[in-house]
């Protein structure tokens, strides 16, 4: 079984490093000429790209710290003054657990390669086989022991800047493979950065830009090539074009000359039938004005006949509404002045309220001087005080609804009153009609009058 997964190579190794600059920016972009294959924007602008770019800075830099520790296991006293106690004891449980998973792998590696070779003796195999076995099942514990114990670094240095930056500064590099990935992260970030940049719309125009481009250099090209072949053929039958045009002209010219005298033949005709039509349209037109002017004389009759009768009829609905908005005004007047009366009356029950109230806070007050002694009492009057706003309440709602009873009534009588007379109108005009005659009627209306 391959075990090369496990394998960890060092990762302190020269002087090859630089400092990484982590920031959200725009990195460096080539001048390019081709305008649509460049994002619009420099920036980015949404919340959630620049929470992505942050991350894969904060990830950049957890991986840079990580990265120098291997220089800690090669020179541990280079830093053993310079770094807090607590930041050295997690950073040295870590290189030991580090330094534990590479033996245990190392062991492994070399045990299957012995299996390998001594495949004939069963016994010293199967025994080899469940050492192995137990050294496997071991691994993911220590694995995640260095995970754990990496954590645990990461949070102590990013706890402590200074730390972190001391660390930077006293180790000379990492490793080729450390800075393989670390420049690997780099490039993936530039990439991220302008991926975010680069919106849907931008892709496709980019994508859509690329194909237009090829397609038309495949198109220009084809139409090169045959506008080569048609010139060749084309300058060859231009005298022979030419000539047939010049005898089409020729055609044309004589077409010309006898379509313009079949035109003047033709608008001399077209004219005079249109100056008959013109007298057959004046003559029709002229009856049919007679006919209109007296459909319009008659109409103006009609309307002033209408005007006449409904002019009558406004007067007399004047007059009537005129007495009946005197009336109504009347009893308005009346009813506004026992109102007035009403008002004064809850004036007064409200003045009565409020002092009651008043006298009500006093007791209130020195109740709570004596609240022990007197709270059988307390409960009395606020009882008496609840039944006497009640039937305050009760006489208020009482004298509103006697007032709208009131209203109510008094438009009853007017409404009765009103249909009285008009009965009476109406009596009158039928025993003027039915009796001996007219000055009889009027010497009884008169004596009734008069008693």
């Amino acid at each position: 079984m391959a075990l090369g997964v496990f394998g960890v190579t060092p990762l302190y190794e020269g002087w090859d490093i630089s400092r990484i600059r982590l920031k959200t920016e725009e990195p460096l972009k080539p001048a390019h000429p081709l305008g649509p294959l460049v994002p619009s924007k420099t920036k980015l602008t949404t919340i959630e790209t620049k929470r992505i770019m942050s991350v894969l800075d904060e990830t950049i830099y957890k991986v840079e710290l990580i990265s120098l520790l291997s220089y800690m296991e090669e020179q541990p006293q280079a830093l053993e003054g310079a770094l807090p106690p607590e930041i050295m004891n997690v950073v040295k449980d870590h290189l030991d657990f580090c330094q534990a998973l590479l033996q245990m792998v190392s062991f492994l590696q070399e045990k299957e390669r012995q299996t390998e070779e001594e495949n004939g003796q069963q016994e010293r195999w199967y025994h080899d086989s469940h050492t192995m076995d137990m050294f496997k099942t071991s691994i993911p514990m220590i694995i995640q022991q260095v995970q754990e114990t990496t954590r645990n670094v990461l949070r102590c240095l990013l706890s402590n800047p200074s730390s972190a930056k001391l660390l930077q500064e006293r180790a000379p590099g990492r490793s080729a493979e450390a800075q393989c990935f670390l420049q690997s992260l780099v490039e993936m970030r530039g990439f991220l950065f302008e991926k975010l940049l680069t919106s849907p719309m931008e892709v496709k125009e980019r994508a859509q830009f690329l194909y237009d481009i090829t397609r038309r250099n495949n198109r220009n090209q084809e139409l090169i090539n045959s506008l080569e072949n048609e010139l060749a053929e084309r300058m060859k039958n231009r005298d022979m074009e030419v000539e047939k045009e010049n005898f089409v002209i020729q055609e044309l010219k004589n077409h010309l000359h006898q379509v313009l005298r079949f035109s003047e033949n033709t608008l001399l005709r077209t004219k005079q039938e249109a100056e008959k039509q013109q007298k057959i349209d004046f003559r029709a037109g002229q009856a049919r004005l007679a006919k209109v002017q007296q459909e319009v004389l008659l109409l103006r009759s009609q309307f002033h006949n209408l005007t006449m009768e409904n002019w009558e009829a406004e007067q007399a609905l004047r007059k009537k509404k005129y007495k009946v908005e005197t009336e109504i005004e009347n009893w308005i007047q009346k009813y506004d002045s026992e109102m007035g009366e009403k008002q004064e009356e809850i004036e007064e029950l409200d003045s009565i309220h409020k002092e009651e109230k008043q006298q009500l806070a006093e007791l209130q007050q020195r109740h709570d001087v004596l609240v022990e002694e007197f709270s059988q009492i307390r409960a009395e009057r606020e009882i008496t005080s609840k039944k006497r706003m009640e039937a305050e309440r009760e006489m208020v709602r009482m004298v509103k609804a006697a007032t709208v009873i009131q209203a109510v009534w008094k438009g009853y009588l007017v409404r009765s009153m009103l249909m009285s007379k008009k009965k009476r109108g109406k009596g009158k005009g039928g025993a003027g009609k039915g009796g001996a005659g007219k000055g009889g009627g009027k010497g009884k209306g008169k004596g009734k009058g008069k008693k």
